[in-house]
């Protein structure tokens, strides 16, 4: 079997939260792709619907869509439970759903950090962990975390101190969690993406602005792709990866590199 085979996920089942769009949806697309059955999870709805219908549609793999709201610990889990009922297991999960706020640090209200932290980290501990306890009871599985270049810089123009922390908040959390399931079969990674230019983030206007400044300090001199995070999660995703764990993939086309 040649490395192209042995990279495929044929039979194994997975979610990816905030897939309704943007990198969740790309690297929901990828996994399907490759052979999965996956959960489209995130707080609309009606789009993640859209989206897993789309999936089935153009994959011939079973795509479902899943309501939840990651910050809530008895919806995960019953996310968790819905995921292992529909598809019949759980090998895989990209915890992927985050929010971003900028505003400057001393203007901040403890209402807006406390929402940045929790559905960027709180949520991503409560994805994991329900995830986790499944994979440690049913022989390993692999968990990966969407952290940002954001956890390693100070990201400028634009004032965002919370995404910043909860970021690298991820980063460390994925550490702890490695090195405690490392030797049960469980391996957690994370994706550190540079800018990556997202229909959400090409279209905002508060981020149109800012757009020629971050390509203008970028040493490709543009944004990436969401499709350029597929390849390196579906090889998360898989079993070529069983020596991967605890790492965090900085893809961000050198940004970070100064």
């Amino acid at each position: 079997m040649g490395i192209i085979e042995k990279m495929r996920l044929d039979g194994k089942k997975g979610f990816v939260t905030g897939a309704a769009r943007g990198i969740g949806k790309c690297t929901a697309k990828a996994f399907a792709e490759a052979g999965a059955d996956v959960a489209i999870v995130d707080v609309d709805y009606e789009e993640a619907e859209k989206t897993a219908g789309e999936l089935a549609k153009s994959t011939g793999r079973k795509v479902i869509a899943i309501r939840t709201d990651c910050t809530d610990k008895e919806q995960v889990d019953a996310m968790v439970e819905q995921v292992v009922k529909e598809l019949g297991g759980l090998d895989f999960c990209h915890n992927n759903a985050g929010i971003c706020i900028n505003v400057p640090a001393e203007e901040m209200s403890y209402e807006q950090w406390y929402k940045v932290l929790n559905v960027n980290l709180n949520g991503i501990f409560l994805t994991d962990i329900a995830a986790g306890k499944y994979m440690l009871a049913h022989g390993g599985g692999s968990i990966i975390n969407t952290a940002s270049m954001s956890a390693h810089i100070v990201n400028v123009p634009q004032p965002q101190c919370a995404y910043n922390a909860s970021k690298a908040g991820v980063v460390q959390l994925t550490k702890s969690l490695a090195v405690e399931w490392a030797k049960r079969g469980v391996r957690v990674n994370s994706i550190s993406p540079g800018y990556i230019g997202t229909e959400l983030t090409l279209n905002s206007p508060p981020l149109i602005p800012l757009i020629d400044k971050w390509n203008e300090m970028a040493p490709l001199g543009r944004m990436g792709k969401p499709e350029e995070l597929e390849a390196i999660c579906v090889y998360l995703a898989g079993d070529t990866s069983s020596f991967t764990t605890g790492s965090d993939f900085i893809i961000d086309g050198a940004f970070t590199c100064f």
